[in-house]
């Protein structure tokens, strides 16, 4: 009796886990599919405009090269929500997730994410 009681514990707990991800809205594929967008044509103006990433197959010369930089997620973020230089901030067009999901694609593209 005691192992089926474990069995139902453990079944709950894993529920709780998927419907938490389920709840928590885009998964790691949509997250990087918008980042992707956000960079290539959706943000405005867009990344890709000033920016080199191979990934997103841009030649941006304004900004810095991506691929050179290798900058982590908390700097993308910063930058993306703040501006940096001659760069725009972005904190007050996109959102807290769009910002994030940029982050994480370039993040992903130069190997830094974690």
């Amino acid at each position: 009796m005691a192992a089926m009681g474990r069995f139902v514990r453990g079944c709950i707990a894993s529920l709780s886990v998927l419907f938490a991800c389920i709840g928590a809205g885009e998964g790691p594929a949509q997250t990087v599919e918008l980042g992707k967008a956000l960079f290539a044509e959706k943000a405005e103006p867009p990344c890709a405009l000033c920016h080199t990433l191979r990934a997103a197959n841009s030649t941006g010369k304004i900004g810095p090269s991506l691929d050179e930089l290798k900058p982590d997620l908390e700097r993308i973020r910063k930058a993306v929500t703040n501006g940096v230089g001659n760069m725009p901030p972005y904190g007050e067009t996109l959102s807290d997730a769009e910002i994030d999901a940029v982050a994480k694609y370039v993040a992903g593209a130069v190997g830094t994410a974690k």
